[in-house]
């Protein structure tokens, strides 16, 4: 006889415990799953890794939402019989981290890092980092996510930092990483470069200025940063402009605001006809653009900003040392004065900032650390075989049109800039001695050596994630069985800073894709379509959620309506109407088992027959059901799945089949009543099958009741 269940499902009752029955069952490591028996040796495997959190606080629900895509993928396959492996682990996440924690010591003692000095700021990086990764754990298993706890790793942690080490060393001996002076974009407010993926834009009014350098100069120029050109070496227009074609070659000496420029008249295509006078000043020290255009016409280059986004013109003391918008108005002051302003319009401009310190982007040239990626390695460039690999078809992105903006971001691909002057982060493999310099994975051993003080780019160690967390640098076993992974599952909005560089970093180091599959769900919104913010007050706590309607409604309520790559209206209200579908499993679940005849043994749903056309349709409607909602699955349409289960449970078994049954259990011959309650009791348990990938917690909870000493989780989904 079946333990009755209680008149309602109390999720806080029933979550917590079972989480730690699955923990203590050691059937989330794939390893305890052969020794036992649930799985095959030589089953097909299922691998994942989870995109690590970043420890710099609480999960949200864009990480709720990812938790239950992977967790309803990683409970099919395990069920499937797979040899399944979700490896789980949290990111350094160096300058979203760093920023956090210097802001709190600014706010509580009035403190910058440098007042504490490295050692002592680290310490307390690292504390903050502990505690925020806590806290994610106890958030991660709050959501049922069934990941093998046994290889759970940091991007920081010393086999990660063995990682990192090893393939800065394997490129920079490739002659992929390397030493220069280029322009980076520099965060004036956080002192230091940040790469061209974590630069946000903002649109802003602003004004375009057409000018002269000097009354004689022959062509006007547009700009909206008129404090620039003072560093300019060029004046560039376009090859077929006729308009300038006979300037083209020409140089001319001015003196601009008081400060001494040589300029020469260039013909380039990146050069816009139509905008301004089609015609710009080019200054190759404070601008990508410029910059790669003076690489190709040998041109000059002059700093004139510092690394605090204030003007160095030593010549002009009036104007050195201001800050940029002060020197702006100098110069327009100067311009006015000598009647070669000739025209201010208003316009709109994106003006970059940096992500996580909201500092105003200076492009500077720099003395950095760079990944080539078009140096031509083993046949083909990175940027090559990062799109080749797509085009092939070792990689299928989902949705499939996300295939275009990889390849637009791939296209406009620069030398990527891995090194940040932070504190927080894998130190730079690289220690100088006078002019001598040192790149290896450990510290040279004779005396005098000075390591890099610069940091990594915290990509740069994510983008080893699917291969460090196997093991690699050392040949094992895992590194051999489930590498590579078939499955990425992450946000269409960081396809670039993370799913790229992955195929980047792998391609090159293991000759190998880093997964099969790259499957993106979309952003969760609020109702209205805004997007979710603490500032806004429109965030949704997963975890409050969870607390009060129960982690199966969350997740649920997360992946019905999200189809792959779109973005999703949550409210409250319909992570309440789940809620009332786990009551609905609860409660037909509870009727059913009710009503379990005297005597009945589990062995009969094992060999029974249904004696009549209606129950062979009922069991045939389920088979074909189920196959549905594997198929969905399979084919990563998560959404279809989860609403064709919910339909056939509440729509069908609840409403049809058990009321249907109802007579014959209530006033029935014995045989008809055992017949209708297998009928039921099959119908149930198929479909507590069904839904276990989607509501992990009610149905285990369910099945536990029925079978004491099993286990839903490893129970075999047959077809």
């Amino acid at each position: 006889m079946s333990e009755p269940l209680e008149t309602r499902y109390d999720p806080g009752a029933n979550e917590e415990k079972i989480y730690k029955l699955w923990e203590k069952s050691g059937y989330f490591n794939p390893d305890k799953c052969i020794e036992d028996g649930v799985t095959q040796k030589e089953a097909e495997v299922f691998s994942i890794v989870l995109p690590p959190p970043n420890v710099t606080g609480n999960l949200h629900m864009g990480h709720a939402a990812m938790l239950a895509v992977e967790d309803i993928l990683v409970r099919y396959a395990r069920m499937r019989g797979k040899r399944t492996l979700w490896i789980p682990g949290t990111d350094h996440a160096a300058i979203a981290t760093q920023s956090k924690v210097e802001k709190l010591i600014k706010k509580e003692e009035d403190k910058s890092r440098h007042d504490l000095g490295r050692e002592e700021f680290l310490k307390r990086v690292n504390v903050f980092a502990k505690e925020s990764h806590d806290t994610i754990v106890r958030q991660i298993k709050a959501m049922g996510a069934s990941v093998d706890w046994s290889r759970e790793a940091f991007t920081l942690d010393e086999p990660r930092s063995l990682a990192v080490r090893t393939a800065f060393k394997k490129m920079y001996d490739a002659g992929l990483i390397y030493r220069g002076n280029r322009v980076i974009n520099w965060d004036p407010k956080g002192q230091t470069t940040v790469s061209d993926d974590e630069v946000v834009y903002e649109e802003r009014k602003a004004k375009l200025y057409t000018f002269r350098y000097s009354k004689d100069f022959p062509i006007p120029v547009a700009t909206t940063r008129p404090e620039t050109k003072v560093g300019d070496t060029a004046v560039a227009v376009h090859p077929d402009d006729v308009r300038y074609k006979k300037y083209v070659g020409e140089e001319y000496d001015v003196e601009f605001a008081g400060v001494p420029l040589h300029i020469k008249i260039i013909a380039d295509p990146a050069v816009d006809k139509e905008f301004g006078t089609g015609a710009v000043g080019v200054t190759p020290a404070h601008s990508h653009t410029d910059w790669e255009m003076a690489e190709r016409h040998k041109l000059p280059l002059k700093q004139i900003i510092d690394e605090k986004a204030r003007m160095m013109t030593p010549e002009v003391p009036a104007l050195n040392g201001k800050k940029v918008l002060e020197a702006r108005e100098f110069i327009l002051m100067w311009l006015k004065e000598n009647d070669l302003l000739l025209k201010e319009e208003e316009t709109t401009q994106n003006v970059a900032a940096a992500e996580r310190t909201g500092g105003i982007i200076e492009p500077l040239p720099k003395l950095q650390w760079f990944v080539d990626v078009s140096k031509q390695f083993d046949r083909e460039t990175l940027k090559q075989m990062m799109r080749r690999v797509v085009t092939d078809g070792e990689i299928k992105i989902i949705p499939e049109r996300f295939e275009k903006t990889y390849y637009h971001w791939i296209d406009n691909l620069r030398d990527w800039c891995i090194s940040r002057q932070i504190w927080y982060g894998h130190r730079i493999p690289v220690w100088y001695r006078g002019e001598e310099l040192y790149v290896d994975v450990d510290a040279p051993e004779d005396k005098g050596w000075e390591q890099d003080p610069d940091t990594l780019d915290t990509w740069f160690s994510s983008g080893l994630w699917t291969f460090s967390t196997l093991g690699w640098p050392n040949e094992t076993n895992d590194l051999k069985t489930y590498h590579p992974t078939i499955l990425l599952e992450t946000g269409y909005d960081i396809l670039f800073f993370w799913v790229a560089r992955m195929i980047l970093m792998t391609g090159f180091i293991l000759d190998q894709v880093p997964f099969r599959t790259v499957y993106l769900h979309g952003l969760v919104r609020d109702e209205k379509g805004k997007k979710m913010s603490k500032s806004l007050g429109n965030a949704i706590d997963p975890l409050v959620m969870s607390e009060k309607y129960g982690a199966d409604a969350t997740r649920l309520s997360l992946i019905v309506g999200a189809a792959p790559g779109n973005d999703i209206k949550l409210s409250e209200d319909k992570i309440r109407g789940y809620r009332n579908f786990a009551t609905k499993i609860w409660n037909a679940a509870r009727f059913v088992l009710m009503n379990e005849p005297e005597g009945f043994d589990t062995a009969i749903l094992k060999n029974w027959v249904p004696e009549t056309k209606k129950d062979e349709g009922y069991l045939k409607e389920l088979t074909d059901v189920k196959r549905e909602v594997a198929e969905h699955i399979e084919k990563f349409e998560l959404h279809l799945a989860a609403e064709k289960a919910y339909h056939y449970f509440w729509h069908t078994f609840a409403d049809k089949i058990i009321e249907a049954q109802k007579p014959a259990l209530k006033s029935g011959e014995e045989k008809d009543k055992l017949g209708s309650y297998v009928l039921l009791r099959k119908i149930l348990e198929e479909c507590l099958v069904m839904l276990h990938p989607f509501m992990p917690f009610v149905t285990e909870a369910i099945y536990r009741r029925i079978y004491p000493e099993g286990l839903l989780m490893v129970k075999k989904w047959e077809d």
